[in-house]
């Protein structure tokens, strides 16, 4: 038997819902989720600057 007809046979209200906004634990998803371009952007100029490095230590 469900739970709303069980609550029905004893007489009780309906449930009601959790209006609640689910909070994300890791900070890092909610930063990947607001900027989804950032890894990208991070990837290449850490690229950029290794390129740099490298041809600087070959002079």
């Amino acid at each position: 038997m469900g739970e709303a007809k069980r609550r029905e046979d004893l007489g009780l209200p309906p449930r009601e819902k959790k209006k609640g906004e689910k909070i994300s634990k890791n900070q890092l998803n909610k930063i990947l989720n607001k900027f989804p371009y950032l890894p990208i952007i991070l990837g290449f100029s850490l690229l950029a600057i290794l390129i740099i490095d490298l041809v600087n230590y070959y002079k």
